[in-house]
């Protein structure tokens, strides 16, 4: 059996602000995050999160957050990407806090990966919906760091 090998794809930095909460659901918690901007840089592909994409997360009563992110790209070059980025943050119960509260906290201390989704017209990025990718999310108190790996 081979084992699949990861490749560094790119940077996120996103920026991010909340938005008024819907509360508890049947689910759990529903979260609103507005995602207002930032930029995107790897050694393939740099530019910039254009403003008004979101995330819609759902705090689960096991306390894990579930990530339903979608915004859009924009390259130094003008291409346009979107992506679809879903996936889950969970950690002790006090971590857990202190990321509600927006305090820096250590990546080591959370658990938070996802799976980025691409789509593009631009035949020069169009290797990004040609493979798979996965992600590590760090949330830090003013931008949330997406770092991208095509798996290989």
């Amino acid at each position: 059996m081979q084992q699949p090998q990861l490749e560094f794809a790119f940077e996120l930095r996103v920026q991010a602000s909340l938005l008024p909460e819907v509360g508890k659901t049947g689910k759990g918690i529903r979260k609103m995050v507005a995602l207002t901007g930032g930029s995107f840089e790897g050694p393939q592909i740099k530019g910039t999160i254009v403003p008004g994409g979101y995330d819609w997360q759902l705090i689960r009563t096991d306390a894990v957050v579930e990530i339903d992110a979608r915004y859009i790209l924009q390259t130094d070059d003008g291409a346009i990407i979107t992506i679809v980025n879903t996936g889950i943050r969970h950690a002790a119960p006090e971590v857990m806090q202190q990321l509600a509260k927006g305090e820096e906290v250590d990546p080591s201390l959370y658990y938070f990966r996802s799976i980025p989704v691409f789509e593009t017209s631009d035949p020069k990025y169009d290797w990004l919906t040609k493979n798979i990718f996965i992600a590590n999310g760090i949330r830090q108190p003013s931008v949330v760091i997406i770092q991208v790996w095509k798996v290989l």
